[in-house]
């Protein structure tokens, strides 16, 4: 645990990290499934999702995040063969503010509040993200979406604007910053690529689940089970 508290502010992923995504997800995608006659594993469902979600994103990086959801759509449909309407693609298009967040979230951001600059950066949209930021309980002092970047993680894009706009906004250094985050896909890799330190909140106890597994193995600095863990470690 040596000096993690070093640092002035945390960046943290907040969809994965803060709001438990993959509930959120399985709330919308499992009954369409089984409205179809589709018994499909958690997992499974959760593993075509991040398949899915990287490839429509990769393909057009400026695409606000609802159509990123609606391209999602279509594929699982396509690949587990059942039908997928407009009315059910507005709904998964427009879920991310019904998406609830973890139970540690808001106590955890409180106490960090206190002692460190809390910066957002998410690969969503704004108008989704102001629907979130109701539920987490904070005031954060920077909020970077992919919509303000046209850009999402793992991008360096992403990461180059964190710092460039962290220093202008806040003034804070690199060395400053400790970013924090669930997938090693797309936060700890890129991260690490620009010489940022950092946390991994590892919720599932695996890298899998909703998010891709990393091409290129990483080892993050910190490793802690819950954000309640991580808070009391970074407390001042």
């Amino acid at each position: 645990m040596s000096n993690i508290q070093k640092f002035k502010a945390i960046s943290f992923d907040c969809y994965g990290t803060l709001i438990n995504w993959e509930k959120g997800l399985l709330a919308t995608l499992k009954p369409w499934l089984e409205a179809e006659g589709k018994n499909i594993a958690d997992d499974d469902i959760l593993k075509a999702f991040a398949l899915h979600e990287s490839e429509e994103q990769a393909e057009v990086q400026s695409a606000p995040y609802p159509e990123i959801l609606e391209g999602v759509h279509l594929a699982l449909a396509r690949e587990f063969k059942v039908k997928s309407s407009r009315q059910l693609r507005e709904e998964f298009m427009h879920s991310v503010g019904n998406w609830p967040a973890f139970d540690d979230t808001v106590e955890a951001l409180k106490s960090l509040k206190k002692d460190y600059k809390l910066i957002i950066l998410s690969n969503v949209d704004n108008a989704s993200f102001a629907k979130t930021a109701k539920k987490l309980g904070v005031e954060f002092d920077a909020v970077y979406t992919a919509e303000d970047i046209c850009s999402y993680k793992p991008q360096k894009a992403n990461f180059r604007y964190l710092l460039e706009h962290a220093k202008a906004d806040l003034g804070l250094k690199k060395s400053d910053i400790l970013h924090t985050a669930q997938s090693l896909f797309h936060d700890h890799v890129p991260a690490q690529g620009f010489g940022l330190k950092t946390c991994w909140i590892d919720r599932r106890g695996d890298d899998g689940g909703a998010t891709n597994k990393p091409k290129t193995p990483v080892k993050p600095h910190w490793t802690f089970a819950s954000l309640t863990e991580f808070a009391q470690a970074m407390k001042k």
